[in-house]
């Protein structure tokens, strides 16, 4: 019984650490993606880590929409991620005023392929 238990918490273990996947390289991105990857260069990149798992001065985004949660403990859903990026938060200034909805777009479509 305890070694079946043994077996079967070494199994979550190995299926539990199993790494993202990859991003979606940029010759592979649509337009709408392309043009997203632009709005996080300009705005996002000095601080963003997108293809690199390292914390810049804020975390890194790869892989946020392929896991249940953002490092920040909210869901990750594009509902929190839009807010985070219109009205900042704890460093992360607002982005509101400067980006328009059809750059938000085109950034959250290109964070969905990190």
């Amino acid at each position: 019984m305890i070694r079946a238990f043994s077996l079967l918490f070494l199994l979550g273990v190995i299926v539990g650490c199993k790494s993202i996947a990859p991003p979606t390289p940029l010759a592979d991105l649509n337009a709408q993606q392309t043009h997203g990857h632009a709005v996080y260069q300009a705005h996002c990149a000095q601080c963003h880590y997108d293809r690199k798992d390292a914390a810049l001065h804020g975390p890194a985004l790869i892989g946020m929409f392929k896991k249940p949660y953002l490092s920040s403990g909210a869901p990750a859903n594009d509902e929190r991620v839009t807010a985070t990026i219109v009205h900042g938060r704890n460093l992360m200034p607002a982005l509101g005023s400067t980006l328009d909805p059809q750059d938000l777009d085109d950034l959250l479509a290109y964070l969905h392929t990190l």
